[in-house]
This record gives C-alpha cells, sequence and structure tokens, in this order.
C-alpha cells in the first residue's frame, strides 16, 4: 500500500481551500482498487489509522456484444450536479447528484437513467467537532436506500453476438426488428468495442483515451448515426407510392434496353435482365429504368410543369414510413435522414437558374441523390413493408423484471399506420421473394422458409459503393425485419444480402445454419475489408 502513497503527501498537508478535500469530512484517497490492492491494503490497514474501505456496486457486462445499444456510465460532472441542484428546487422528489455518484452516459444507460439509478438513502449520525461518527442520532436511519429496476431489454444475445461476428473486420451496420411488436432483436455498428473496457476499473481512462483516438471510430453508432443513399431497396417504397396515387399499375411493364433514355440522353444505366412486364419482374430484377419511369409518373401526375406539387406528394407517402424523421427508438443520437421536398429543390435550383423538374432529380428513383436513410429507417421500413403499412416505434426496452417475473412497462411506443392500401403490397412481397429465389439477391435464400428481399448499391463518390440489403420472413407472418449496410463492399447481394441472410436463418431456425449454407458463413468470418488491398 505504501507504493501506492504519493511520496509528497503528508496527512494535514492537504489545502482545505481544495472543495475536494475538508478536515472534518472523508474523501475518497484512492479509488477504482483492484482485488489484489484491496486484499493487500486489508491486511495493513491497521497500520494506517483514518483510513477505510468504502464498497461501492459496479457495471459488469456477462457478454462482450451490444457496446452501443449499452452504452456506458461516467462520474457525474460538476455541471450535472448543478443541473441536478436545480432540478431539485422545483421538484422536491428529483435527485440530487453528488461527487462521485455515476451517471448513464450513452444509450441504454443514458436513456433509462431514472430507472436504473434507484434511489439514495440517509442516515442521521452524530459527529464531533472532527467530523468522527460517535453514533446515530435519534435512531439512525431516516430512509432506507432503493436499489434500481432491472431494466429488460428487447435485445436477442445470441443473435446480436452472431451479428457483431459476421460484421468483424467489416465497417457497416444491422438492425433487426420483430415486425409485430418493434422490439429490436440486434443493433450492431462496427467497428466495436468490448462494453467491459468502460466499466469503472483502473484501466477504463486508457481504454477510453484508446477508443476515442482510434481512427476507425468505434464510439460512432453507424445504425442509427450514419445517414446513407439506400439505393435499389427505395424501388419498393416507390411501387407502392406508384399504386396508390393510381398513376402505376402492378401489372404495368415497361421496356428498358439496358438504360433509361431521356431526351435523347441515356442518365442512368441498366444490367441485362428480361423484360419487367409488372411490379414483381422489375424488384426481381432491380431494373433501373422502370423505376426511373414511375418515378417521373408520380412526380409529373399534376403536369411536367407542376413537380413540386407531384414531388410533395411522394414525400407525404414518404414520411408515413417513418423516412426523412427521427423514428424515436430509445437511445439517444438517432439521426433523421433526409427526403428532400420541392423547398430543398428550390432552394437548390433557384427559378432565376432554370428551375427544375422531374428528370433533374431522377437519381432519386432508385434511392441515390440527395436522399438518406439510417440503418434503422431501412430495418423499419421492412417491417412496415412486411407487415403490409404499418408499424410500431422500434424501440429495445421491453419491462423490467421483479421477482423474476417480467413487467412489461408503457415507454410510450406506439403504432403508425400509412395509408398504402393493403392489397398493393402483395406484388412488392412477391417481387422482394423472386429476388431471393431467383433475382440479384441469391446468396440470402434459407432453405424451407419464403423469405422476401430487396438488394442496393448505395453509391459512393469517395470510394468503393456500399452493400446495401433489407428483408423480413418468413412472407407470410415475419418474424424477423433485418438491414444490413456494409460500407465499401460494392454490390447489395455480394456481402449485405449473405450476411442478412445468415442472420434471418440463425434467428428464424433457433440459432442453426444449414449446411449448405457453411462455405457462405466461411465466406463473410473470413471477409477483412478494413485490411484488404
Amino acid at each position: 500500500f505504501e507504493k501506492n502513497l504519493d511520496k509528497n503527501w503528508i496527512p494535514g498537508s492537504y489545502k482545505s481551500k481544495d472543495g475536494r478535500f475538508a478536515k472534518n469530512k472523508p474523501f475518497p484517497f484512492l479509488k477504482k482498487l483492484s482485488a489484489e490492492r484491496y486484499a493487500a491494503f486489508q491486511e495493513s490497514l491497521y497500520e494506517f489509522p483514518g483510513f477505510f474501505v468504502q464498497m461501492r456496486n459496479i457495471r459488469n457486462y456477462p457478454h462482450p456484444a451490444g457496446a452501443h445499444v449499452l452504452g456506458y456510465i461516467n462520474e457525474v460532472t460538476q455541471i450535472q450536479i448543478d443541473q441536478s441542484k436545480e432540478r431539485a428546487k422545483e421538484d422536491k422528489t428529483a435527485i440530487i447528484y453528488e461527487r462521485g455518484d455515476y451517471i448513464g452516459a450513452k444509450g441504454l444507460e443514458a436513456q433509462y437513467e431514472a430507472l436504473l439509478r434507484g434511489e439514495k438513502g440517509n442516515q442521521e449520525v452524530m459527529k464531533d467537532n472532527l467530523g468522527r461518527i460517535q453514533g446515530n442520532w435519534k435512531g439512525g436511519v431516516s430512509k432506507s436506500a432503493v436499489s434500481g429496476s432491472n431494466l429488460v431489454s428487447t435485445l436477442d444475445i445470441e443473435l446480436q453476438m452472431y451479428a457483431e461476428k459476421l460484421m468483424r473486420n467489416k465497417r457497416g451496420s444491422v438492425v433487426a426488428i420483430e415486425p409485430s411488436t418493434g422490439e429490436i432483436l440486434a443493433m450492431v455498428s462496427t467497428p466495436t468495442y468490448d462494453p467491459n473496457l468502460l466499466t469503472i476499473n483502473r484501466e477504463r481512462g486508457k481504454a477510453f483515451s484508446a477508443l476515442v483516438q482510434d481512427t476507425l471510430k468505434p464510439f460512432y453508432d453507424r445504425s442509427l448515426m450514419a445517414q446513407y443513399p439506400p439505393g435499389s431497396i427505395f424501388k419498393t417504397v416507390m411501387s407502392l407510392v406508384g399504386m396508390e396515387t393510381g398513376v402505376w399499375h402492378e401489372n404495368r411493364g415497361f421496356s428498358c434496353g439496358g438504360g433509361y433514355n431521356y431526351g435523347g440522353s441515356r442518365p442512368l444505366g441498366c444490367h441485362g435482365h428480361i423484360y419487367p412486364g409488372n411490379v414483381k419482374t422489375a424488384l426481381q430484377h432491380s431494373c433501373n429504368s422502370y423505376y426511373c419511369q414511375l418515378f417521373r409518373d408520380v412526380v409529373e401526375q399534376y403536369g411536367y410543369k407542376n413537380a413540386n406539387q407531384g414531388l410533395d406528394t411522394l414525400v407525404y407517402y414518404l414520411e408515413q414510413f417513418g423516412l426523412g424523421q427521427k423514428l424515436g427508438v430509445d437511445v439517444p443520437n438517432e439521426k433523421a435522414g433526409n427526403i428532400p421536398d420541392a423547398s430543398y429543390y428550390n432552394r437548390m435550383y433557384p427559378k432565376n437558374k432554370g428551375g427544375w423538374k422531374a428528370p433533374t432529380i431522377i437519381s432519386i428513383a432508385i434511392g441515390q441523390g440527395e436522399i438518406q436513410m439510417t440503418t434503422l429507417q431501412m430495418a423499419n421500413l421492412a417491417a412496415a413493408i412486411a407487415n403490409k403499412g404499418w408499424y410500431i416505434t422500434p424501440h429495445l426496452g421491453k419491462g423490467v423484471l421483479r421477482n423474476d417475473t417480467l413487467y412489461r412497462e408503457d415507454f410510450g411506443f406506439s403504432r403508425v399506420q400509412t395509408e398504402i392500401s393493403k392489397g398493393f403490397f402483395d406484388s412488392v412481397h412477391d417481387g422482394m421473394e423472386l429476388a431471393v429465389t431467383s433475382g440479384t439477391a441469391r446468396m440470402a435464400q434459407i432453405p424451407d422458409i419464403a423469405f422476401c428481399g430487396k438488394t442496393g448499391t448505395s453509391e459512393n463518390p469517395h470510394g468503393k459503393d456500399h452493400s446495401v440489403f433489407f428483408a423480413f420472413g418468413p412472407k407470410e407472418n415475419p418474424e424477423i425485419a433485418i438491414a444490413v449496410f456494409v460500407e465499401n463492399a460494392g454490390f447489395g447481394g455480394t456481402y449485405a444480402a449473405p450476411i442478412a441472410g445468415l442472420l434471418s436463418e440463425f434467428y428464424l431456425k433457433d440459432g442453426t445454419i444449414d449446411e449448405s449454407k457453411q462455405w457462405i458463413e466461411d465466406k463473410m468470418l473470413a471477409a477483412d475489408l478494413l485490411h484488404e488491398k
């Protein structure tokens, strides 16, 4: 113990003006003792009168997963202490934080701080003029401490760990949702870290500093903070809006010819495929030409020169799916994405410089251009499509555990109903199923389960494109909706689709993967996109 003492520290020599110390109050001399150091100190405690050990509870995470979801706790700052005192003046029941207290700083720890922290107790004691306790005052305890509630999350920890395993050495995110409840089954952002690194231990400062300085930004939660063009997964919702507004029919076809032609130009190319004679075939083969024309018909439904009104009609329906706005998930730092409306493009293309029309913003048709979504929004869109037009606010808080019984809490999550007619979803479901069985997403197939998905390739002006995929399954009575986004990984069918397929199969088949897909799992686990040359 003597080796840990500051050689320049002499009992009684501390400055009384320092707010941390006082002659008549105990103060921490050495924090966060390891078990070994504590044992050694106990043996020598009798040699150091005035010193004593104060035990306290600390956080511990049984699994090295879910760091971004769980978050971490910090010792309160003076600002937080002052703010708590101000709140206590207004609300007599508000808690007052004191120096040395810990508070949720990120993730669920921050969101449910009031539920997790419990209530302080207090004891009335008699002290002498040197601050030494002489005994209890009138019975002593005036209020017992109350432990915080045991929060139960919606995460499936096995699915969460498997997702983090498949996403290792990749930059991106995964969100999986149970469509019928809005419960988030997995929420992954990579690169990630072990949450136990930031528990209350003596190495915490060093670990925190290393994570902050890491150029891969492990603290950045890509699942709900990163905003990307969604690519061709956007064609699903474009199909629904086209049919709902009456400008498109599910059995309408459109010739492709390798790209979309307009006014002698060919702004968007397409790959070779059969004639897209209806919505489901267009989704199966992800035809760009088909959706460029569909987009134009939606935006120009009030006339070529009335694109403002047409675009705002499109935006009206998109916002019903939670796009372009925060969904209200119960963890901090969620971003809203971007769904550009007419006013947005009026600023970008002012009338005195020619203005804009549907062809000007044609890239929106295939989920490119100025449109942006988070991975959470992509997964929620998949859930809404799976439910044929409705979703429940995606959330991570399930309830509290009391005496081994789960009590579901009303955390304020609501059901949102879109105005898209239920019957229009059938052709989109069929097209998404065909994309998996015989289209662009074959690598996502699940043996013996009808699985519906859509690939996307998110264009990246700064490097290799991003791989995107969202899906749900089974087709009837869906149990999981999922979105996978892998940065700089190329086509949606290359990495995002197989990862989503493996995760969905793992969840739907109780933690097992068919032997026929072992080679796909091996390929995903072996892929190192962070260090490839």
